[in-house]
């Protein structure tokens, strides 16, 4: 009997390490000794293992056997580590190849029969296998259409301990068995949501193309029925489909948060609308044992709606901040830090006092100006300095309502297309930096002696800002919006209406 050698891996976020796995047996009295920093779950895998070795007839040794999983320092949580455990204690036992082993990434968990389940996380496990050269990996039967969409690396489809280990050169006889199948993905079909069902506030449809067109967060403050909640469930159909990247990207996200991932990439952009009595670790993400990834971080390059915001926990609304500014969000432990992408856009959605009706012009507010004051006070400043659009909404009249048919609207579709094309056009300006969304770009750049805009056309921001109605951060964020205006507009440049408007939205509450 030898050492075996194979290889598993452990992931930290979307970030995913090797782990070899070293199985060693000993004339010692019989034991199951597992070493290497795993967590309860993955303490269990010696039971697992055994029970699983048993009934698929390849018995494990009655000796002392000794697991590592080295990096020891490196965290490792979770059942993933089962098939891996068992290919190697069978290879030191002699029972399969060494060598074949030895070359093979195995990731999967073991039921007491011998079956092997799907396991959560499986896309990114074998993007970071692939990208840390690994050339085949060994998973799941029920994780093998998931695996596949990780290009350049081979999948070997397994159903069981006892095929895995045929595959591996053990002299066993086949047996059939059903293998366990992951969670069924329907095929996308069309929500209906459409920018033409909205009657009136032209505003407010304005902005969301806006919105779309910079990836800019957008505050939306209006009495109940204003349409707040039907401007924000149609902005992910005006948003481009995602690149190659950030579709392998979304879809990782999913695969880690336990989310069926179906035959193939997720091209639409997500949304994400989480209950207002959502605590600060579901939005960006934590937990005990494995680090889950939030609502923030599967928003991630789509939408993260807030309705009724004032109501959400002002700690959970504040731990927002951080990932709206770098994009990332980091969930820091004693012995790791975990990190998850979170380049989303945010629209928080609010009523202008509790009872909804202040500023109505059909119902009166019963509420007291102290009471309105503390209610939208829930929304701390430096949360709202960050929200490029804040607009107020309206409800729409029985006039307004019944000359909607007669009135021509924007459907989603040319929407889109107005905001593909204002994307190319700031792509274009932007090839050459790392960035790609007017909402990216620091404003140091947009300030710069470059591409300074002239006096005349910055004049109303610039005594804005004198004034103390813009804070530095808001001046930047005017900027943005002014740029994503005029490639709306196909202009080169901005001018001093595209400034003046872009003002309007910052301000229009």
């Amino acid at each position: 009997m030898a050492i075996a050698h194979t290889t598993a891996v452990a992931l930290l976020g979307l970030t995913g390490a090797l782990v070899d796995v070293e199985a060693d047996i000993s004339s010692n009295l019989p034991s199951f000794v597992l070493i290497g920093l795993p967590d309860a779950a993955l303490n269990e895998a010696r039971d697992r293992v055994r029970a699983a070795a048993t009934n698929s007839g390849c018995p494990l040794p009655n000796r002392r056997l000794t697991v590592n999983l080295s990096p020891a320092a490196l965290p490792k949580h979770g059942s993933g580590f089962d098939l891996a455990i068992a290919m190697a204690v069978l290879a030191a036992a002699g029972i399969i190849s060494l060598d074949s082993v030895a070359r093979v990434v195995h990731l999967g968990e073991l039921g007491l029969d011998g079956r092997l389940r799907p396991i959560a996380g499986i896309l990114p496990a074998v993007l970071a296998a692939s990208r840390a050269g690994a050339a085949i990996v060994m998973v799941p039967s029920g994780n093998a259409g998931e695996a596949g969409l990780v290009p350049g690396i081979q999948v070997v489809p397994v159903s069981s301990l006892r095929d895995a280990a045929i595959w591996h050169g053990g002299e066993l006889e086949p047996i059939v068995v059903d293998a366990i199948e992951s969670a069924r993905v329907d095929d996308p079909v069309d929500d209906g949501l459409d920018l033409s069902d909205i009657v009136g506030n032209e505003d407010a449809i304005e902005a969301l193309i806006v919105a779309a067109a910079g990836g800019h967060h957008l505050f939306l403050l209006g009495p109940p029925g204003a349409g707040k909640t039907m401007l924000a469930a149609r902005l992910p159909g005006l948003l481009p489909d995602l690149g190659a990247e950030d579709a392998l990207e979304v879809s990782s996200i999913r695969s880690l948060a336990g989310l069926p991932v179906g035959a193939s990439l997720a091209v639409r952009p997500p949304l994400e609308s989480p209950h207002h009595t959502a605590t600060a670790a579901s939005l960006v993400g934590g937990g005990s044992g494995v680090i889950r990834p939030g609502a923030a971080a599967r928003a991630s390059h789509g939408v993260l709606f807030l309705d009724e915001a004032p109501e959400f926990r002002p700690a959970a609304l504040d731990a927002l901040r951080q990932p709206l500014e770098a994009g990332v969000v980091s969930i820091h432990r004693a012995n790791a830090v975990a990190h998850f992408p979170a380049r989303f856009q945010l629209v928080m959605a609010a009523n202008p006092c509790p009872c909804g009706q202040y500023g109505a012009t059909d119902s009166d507010c019963v509420c007291t100006p102290h009471v309105r004051r503390k209610y939208l006070a829930r929304l701390s400043g430096p949360l709202m300095d960050r929200i490029d659009i804040q607009l107020r909404v309206s409800r729409v009249t029985a006039v307004r309502l019944r000359l909607g048919d007669e009135t021509p609207t924007i459907t989603s579709a040319a929407a889109r297309r107005r905001v593909t094309d204002a994307r190319l056009a700031a792509n274009g300006r932007l090839q050459h930096t790392p960035w790609r969304l007017n909402s990216e770009v620091p404003g140091a750049w947009l300030r710069s002696r470059e591409r300074r805009l002239s006096a005349a056309t910055t004049v109303s921001i610039d005594r804005a800002l004198e004034r103390g109605g813009l804070t530095m951060r808001g001046y930047d964020r005017v900027l943005r919006l002014g740029w994503s205006i005029a490639d709306l507009a196909g202009a080169a440049i901005p001018t001093a209406d595209h400034i003046g408007r872009a003002l309007y939205l910052r301000r229009a509450l």
